[in-house]
């Protein structure tokens, strides 16, 4: 099953280890390293320019490759087009 995050992006759903909210997460300092790293590896795709709502952090087993994928799109809404289950900590 594929997750579509916007602008004629979508991801298979099996590779998406987790789907978190820009507000909420990006407090934690480990968080803010973690996007800073992937930025410097050219991990990170940006969906949309519009203003950020969610990352989504995917480990493509196909390429042993991790991506990070920034869209506009928040996090309930990503959660309702998929088929996880809401996880919150």
């Amino acid at each position: 099953m594929y997750l579509h995050l916007g602008q004629n992006t979508a991801v298979l759903s099996r590779d998406i280890v987790g789907i978190f909210d820009m507000d909420t997460s990006t407090v934690a300092k480990n968080t803010r390293e973690y996007l800073k790293k992937a930025e410097q590896k050219g991990q990170v795709v940006t969906v949309s320019y519009e203003l950020p709502k969610s990352f989504v952090v995917l480990s493509e087993k196909t390429k042993k490759d991790n991506r990070v994928y920034i869209t506009q799109i928040s996090t309930v809404t990503l959660h309702k087009r998929s088929d996880f289950p809401i996880t919150q900590y």
